[in-house]
């Protein structure tokens, strides 16, 4: 059978760990496939480096629009990133009636509707496991493996770079700045890391989770997000004593009133294995109905982990290309015309337990205070911790951790014990999630 042609566009770090997958196991991947897939154009602004890297097996071109109308490309990969230029090359490709791959996770979250709208009124396939946990198959898990699922939770650490800097605050007791500073030195952070440390790139992956899972329309701008930029020494060993760990979590759940969508640090109990995931790995909890919990654990990120995602996406469009459009597993899981306008739920209207720290003079009669606001607002205490202040030191620090609580009513006790004149500065507050 007549190879399958692809046009790429981008040949950087996934770019070229895509080409060199697709050249190091092209025997094993059309056994798979049923015929060869060849990647037979590139596009990238460096076209030197890419023609080096290609080494004349690839006609390389500095204009990708090019590649995306080249008549006999049937596949388009998109490696390039972002929401502009990217978007329009994506929709450009299907307009033209070519299969997208893309591991463009931003472009998903903010404009997969509309792609996904011209992908099936055009009959063609977008695929996308690349986009969230790298090599890590959790999309098809969603998609098809889990499809006799109810699903009602999706917990998961999605951003190695935060996960990174976390791991060494708490084994190296480094400060948060420093442990950014090392992981910027070793590659694993940008120059801007915002969008890693800020819980934005988790927030982009978890919108795309939350879809296949409740099968809702992407909805990123309703993502609740909070990074790990103001967490300190103090709280990552407040949590140990208490038997838990710190991680950037991104948790989307069906709740009685609508779907959670959320990014932030999270209190997990030190025994669940996801609070043990180190480094820059990734971890992705599921609870299905049927199925229970289970647990997808990987590389979320690099060259050859995320070109593995990549070309399996290469493989599925090339069995599926002559199938009927309408025999095909549909893009976010469930039939377009079943998406569910069930409303993602603002933060306030959220219910978890809580750890709070406050530093409070001691004097008699200030925790009764304190305790009597969360009581006015139902909010009960679980465990508590008071330390001893150190010799002729007249302030303490209080630590406490709630029963479940509406984040509203969270929100104003804290409002009104940090009004106290006994309480001194700002509480922190840190969600706690027991992942059952």
């Amino acid at each position: 059978m007549r190879p399958i042609h692809v046009g790429l566009l981008g040949i950087g770090t996934v770019g070229s760990g895509t080409w060199d997958v697709l050249q190091r196991n092209a025997r094993e991947i059309r056994r798979r496939a049923g015929r060869a897939i060849r990647i037979t154009q590139v596009a990238d602004k460096d076209q030197k480096k890419a023609r080096r890297l290609v080494d004349g097996k690839a006609q390389v071109l500095g204009n990708a629009f090019a590649v995306v109308r080249a008549p006999d490309i049937g596949i388009v990969v998109e490696l390039i990133g972002g929401t502009g230029i990217a978007k329009d090359l994506v929709l450009e490709a299907i307009a033209q009636g070519k299969h997208v791959v893309t591991a463009n996770k931003a472009l998903l979250a903010k404009h997969g509707n509309r792609i996904f709208a011209a992908a099936q009124k055009k009959g063609v396939m977008v695929a996308f496991e690349a986009s969230v946990g790298g090599g890590i198959p959790i999309i098809k898990a969603l998609r098809e493996g889990l499809a006799a699922n109810r699903i009602e939770w999706i917990a998961g650490i999605i951003n190695g770079t935060s996960n990174f800097i976390l791991s060494e605050m708490r084994d190296k007791g480094l400060a948060f700045a420093t442990a950014l500073a090392d992981a910027q030195a070793r590659g694993y952070a940008e120059t801007d890391p915002t969008f890693d440390i800020e819980g934005v790139d988790a927030a982009h992956k978890l919108t795309i989770l939350s879809a296949l899972a409740f099968g809702i329309p992407m909805q990123f701008s309703k993502a609740y997000t909070e990074g790990i930029s103001r967490l300190t020494q103090q709280d990552i060993g407040y949590a140990e004593e208490l038997g838990y760990r710190i991680k950037l979590l991104g948790i989307t759940r069906r709740a009685q009133r609508g779907i959670e969508l959320r990014v932030h640090p999270t209190l997990v109990p030190a025994r669940r294995l996801i609070a043990n995931v180190e480094g820059v790995m990734n971890a992705i909890l599921v609870k299905g109905d049927a199925v229970g919990a289970t647990m997808y654990y990987g590389a979320g990120a690099g060259s050859q982990p995320t070109a593995s995602a990549v070309v399996a996406d290469l493989v599925d469009v090339t069995r599926l290309i002559t199938a009927d459009p309408g025999h095909r597993v549909p893009h976010l899981a469930f039939q377009p015309d079943q998406l569910s306008a069930t409303p993602i739920l603002p933060i306030g209207e959220v219910q978890t337990s809580y750890y709070l720290r406050m530093r409070v003079l001691d004097k008699p009669g200030v925790l009764a205070r304190i305790t009597r606001i969360l009581a006015d607002l139902r909010i009960s205490i679980d465990a508590m911790v008071q330390k001893e202040p150190p010799a002729g030191e007249k302030r303490v620090d209080i630590v406490m951790l709630t029963h479940l609580a509406l984040e509203k009513n969270v929100d104003a006790a804290m409002r009104r014990i940090e009004q106290l004149p006994t309480v001194l500065g700002r509480i922190t507050r840190i969600r706690i999630e027991a992942l059952l």
